[in-house]
């Protein structure tokens, strides 16, 4: 089935003219629950990797030997997911609970040192055919595949997130890879995503609203303003639902490919290539939530009778804090490294 975006509250071009000169496309994943298999797009599906090609792996020190293990999270979704669809007594019974404390435990895994290579996890594959957005990979490829590292190990901090993106040529994979390596634990459920299928639309997008020029941003904002104070009259019609343009009318939620990076946590940073020093655009964002309370109005009209508990987080994927990943790209040279963002 595919999935539609509703038309916009408003037209936003209409109150403010010069937004046409930044409208730009977007590609909504819509990922949803099913069984992809390696010649699909998907997220947690099966990925086209080659039987003679090294599975890939962190190499960066750190303990990796202590976690939940994937087979067990996945179980658990299940187990939670089929008790809540209940129609009497939905929830977990007594049973069902003492099995998703055992599911819940952490394991340590003998011998494993913080040096050994660690199997990254296979998040995503996107073919150029199926995402109008999706950038041009380098030398030809039109398949991008996305690895992380289930623990935040990383970085300076050593509490940071590691990324692995590949650019392959689909059709030079003739031999595949029969079960690819997997961490026998991970440090983070959030890293673990369940298979899903997508749904790829093409929707319009505005920049986020503190990149526009200051004068034009200076006007959405004192809209905006006007807007929350009418919602504060009680007897006022648009009381119950304001329109924002962050969160109505400019970015959409969800996982996504090209158009514009949201900045709503932090301040706006430049996100220039540290090769070539070229501003990099936005390649991929990892969402969440495919839509909350406060981005309803992007909800599917296929998904509109769906509670957002649950149906709104299909992957089970989370980053950070219920936040989104910005993953940005050179468009120079698709070979440069990647940047990313976490809001």
């Amino acid at each position: 089935m595919s999935r539609t975006t509703p038309p916009r509250p408003l037209d936003v071009e209409a109150l403010f003219p010069e937004l046409a000169a930044y409208l730009g496309t977007t590609t909504r994943l819509h990922p949803r629950p099913g069984r992809p298999d390696v010649v699909d797009s998907s997220v947690g599906g099966r990925l086209l990797w080659p039987a003679d090609e090294p599975w890939p792996v962190c190499t960066e020190p750190h303990s990796h030997a202590h976690g939940r293990r994937p087979a067990d999270i996945h179980r658990q979704r299940q187990i939670l997911a089929s008790a809540w669809l209940r129609e009497s007594n939905p929830g977990p019974t007594d049973k069902e609970r003492q099995l998703l404390e055992q599911l819940d435990q952490k394991h340590r895994v003998q011998d494993a040192a913080a040096n050994d290579p660690l199997p990254l996890i296979g998040l995503a594959q996107l073919y150029r055919r199926d995402v109008s957005d999706l950038a041009a990979g380098p030398d030809d490829c039109d398949l991008l595949q996305v690895f992380w590292c289930p623990f935040d190990a990383h970085g300076p901090t050593g509490y940071g997130m590691l990324l692995d993106l590949r650019w392959r040529r689909s059709w030079e994979v003739t031999e595949m890879l029969a079960a690819p390596r997997q961490p026998q634990v991970v440090g983070y459920a959030g890293y673990v995503p369940e298979p899903c299928v997508l749904h790829p639309e093409q929707v319009a997008t505005y920049p986020f609203a503190g990149l526009l020029p200051e004068g034009l941003c200076a006007r959405i904002d004192a809209w905006e303003g006007a807007l929350e104070e009418r919602a504060k009259q009680p007897t006022d019609e648009d009381a119950a639902s304001p329109v924002g343009y962050q969160y109505d009318l400019s970015i959409p939620p969800g996982w996504r490919v090209g158009g514009y990076a949201s900045w709503h946590t932090t301040d706006p940073s430049p996100m220039n290539c540290r090769t070539c020093a070229t501003p990099m655009h936005l390649l991929l964002t990892i969402d969440s939530s495919e839509w909350d309370g406060g981005s309803g109005s992007w909800k599917p009209l296929e998904d509109q009778d769906l509670p957002t508990h649950g149906s709104a987080t299909p992957t089970k994927v989370t980053v950070g804090r219920w936040g989104e990943l910005n993953i940005f790209a050179c468009p120079e040279e698709p070979n440069h490294p990647h940047r990313w963002s976490i809001q």
